[in-house]
């Protein structure tokens, strides 16, 4: 007859607490113990090893601190996980209430090789600086790390789970997955490097409340690559691109500064989100068409969602009460498959084919190579813009280009001979390769070149031109394209943008007239 004894003991798994089976049992004078594994026990996270799960992956004497993260991970290692970083909050914030029946929300965390000690800030921070009945579950989405443990460690944490990948699937498909598997009404999304501030989830949760098609994003602090302080980022930023379709932060205008002054902390309308952080209803994310599944790794995709929220009838927001920082690198710290710039060229190649209608074309003259990178099949994605009767590409917000490209006189080129602000600008023989000769003339009348505009110093002729920092309103930069879009004329003091003295000094304004010197083409051009 077998007897059996079931015993629980307390095992230790490299350091971390589990709960082991031992099954003991005997047969005649024999006597058999198998111990058996079950499901991690869950702690909470004041109770996990930050110790043990960091110190097996630490930088060792003599290695480079930067080699597998891009930054600087001794640094990293060194802080505690739940370390205390500046309350960034304008002052309003701080005294600011919040609903109390905002809905609970699934974070989705993805990643690939991420420091330990960046990842368990990451998930710390947003158990610690959040209401615990908003935080449904954290879904950790490890992309095939080289080692497992990396993801699967953290999941003894309450309310963390791990999916991982079994082979490489990039940022879309990975938060997809993690978005698909997600029990609450609202998505998080966050990089995997990151730390939330204090009331970070409120006022983004109370947003998407209010109206489920609005998309918004907290304020992005930095959190320094070196040294790891915390600084507080500018509220007077919004989301941009340029027609090479890298995203980029635009200050706003005086005129839009001024109109906030009386409430600072009002949500700020945004014509592109930075992608890394931001938050979202989960069945207007579905309906949306979630992620371009056929675009690769990373890139590209903060402006396709971006575009699709627009033109598709939503809205974009960066909401100034809510701060979360945020490990800016200088390089990717992970391979690309086939090379970053073609899988850029590819993801981005893809967003402009079926978003961005005509303007795909300024697109191609900013970045020419992209037209010989293949991007697979876009059917099933122009099928959704049709479904979702979505709008032009027009009807993105501080979309004001109406020429760009380069400004050709001939075989030369306006350019800025590698001047600055103040700077004087010529002409140099057309390379075809964008920057000193990329140009860009705005709806406002602006003829831009990144954000310096073409500036009349004196209204008369002969005075000479001279790059400014933009000005909205700055009457000595305003330009209108006359007889057929052939010249430049200043409006303020109907001059022509004029080559007679670029050898002598630089481009002037002259009186109009036939003179070749003043015949000017944009290399594309909307205006009729």
């Amino acid at each position: 007859m077998h007897n059996t004894v079931v015993r629980m003991l307390g095992a230790i798994s490299k350091n971390l607490l589990y709960k082991a089976t031992t099954f003991c049992h005997s047969h005649g004078e024999e006597f058999f113990c198998k111990q058996t594994a079950l499901s991690p026990r869950k702690v909470r996270w004041q109770d996990f090893d930050q110790e043990a799960y960091v110190g097996v992956t630490m930088v060792r004497s003599g290695q480079d601190t930067y080699a597998r993260n891009k930054f600087n991970q001794v640094e990293s290692d060194k802080l505690q996980m739940d370390r205390n970083i500046p309350d960034t909050r304008h002052d309003q914030c701080q005294r600011k209430q919040w609903r109390i029946d905002l809905p609970a929300t699934s974070v989705v965390i993805t990643f690939h090789n991420e420091a330990r000690s960046a990842l368990l800030r990451t998930v710390v921070s947003v158990l610690k600086k959040s209401p615990s009945h908003l935080i449904k579950e954290i879904i950790l989405v490890d992309d095939y790390s080289n080692d497992p443990e990396d993801g699967s460690l953290l999941g003894k944490i309450e309310k963390v789970r791990v999916l991982r990948n079994d082979r490489r699937e990039g940022l879309m498909r990975s938060r997809v997955r993690g978005a698909d598997a997600a029990q609450a009404k609202v998505l998080t999304f966050l990089d995997s490097h990151c730390e939330c501030n204090e009331h970070w989830l409120e006022p983004l949760l109370e947003r998407v409340a209010e109206d489920k098609i609005r998309v918004v994003s907290p304020i992005i602090d930095v959190i320094n690559m070196d040294n790891f302080q915390y600084v507080g980022a500018s509220a007077d930023l919004k989301g941009g691109f340029d027609w090479n379709l890298v995203f980029k932060w635009d200050y706003m205008t005086p005129e839009q500064r001024r109109a906030r002054q009386g409430n600072p902390v009002a949500p700020i309308k945004t014509p592109m989100i930075a992608g890394g952080l931001f938050v979202m209803d989960k069945f207007y994310f579905e309906e949306l068409g979630k992620y371009d599944m056929m675009m690769d790794v990373w890139g590209g995709e903060n402006l396709e969602i971006s575009f699709r929220v627009w033109q598709c009838g939503g809205s974009l927001e960066i909401i100034p009460c809510s701060r979360v920082g945020h490990v800016f690198r200088k390089q990717h710290p992970y391979t690309f498959p086939g090379g970053s710039g073609t899988v850029f060229a590819r993801n981005t190649r893809r967003a402009a084919e079926v978003w961005m209608d005509e303007y795909k074309n300024f697109y191609y003259a900013a970045v020419p190579s992209a037209r010989n990178v293949p991007y697979g099949n876009i059917q099933s994605r122009l099928e959704l813009r049709k479904r979702l009767n979505c709008k032009s590409f027009k009807w993105v917000p501080d979309h004001q280009d109406i020429a760009f490209g380069a400004l050709q006189q001939g075989t030369n080129c306006l350019d800025t001979l590698g001047h600055f602000a103040d700077g004087v600008v010529g002409v140099y023989e057309c390379h075809n390769a964008g920057g000193n000769q990329e140009w860009a003339l705005t709806k406002d009348k602006s003829v831009k070149h990144v954000d310096l505009c073409l500036t009349v110093v004196e209204r008369a002729p002969g005075s000479l031109i001279k790059l400014q920092g933009c000005r909205e309103n700055d009457t000595r930069q305003k330009w209108e394209q006359i007889e057929s879009n052939s010249k430049l004329r200043h409006v303020g003091s109907n001059l022509c943008l004029d080559s007679r003295n670029a050898k002598n000094g630089g481009l002037t304004v002259e009186v109009c007239s036939p003179s070749l010197s003043q015949q000017w083409k944009f290399t594309l051009n909307l205006q009729q």
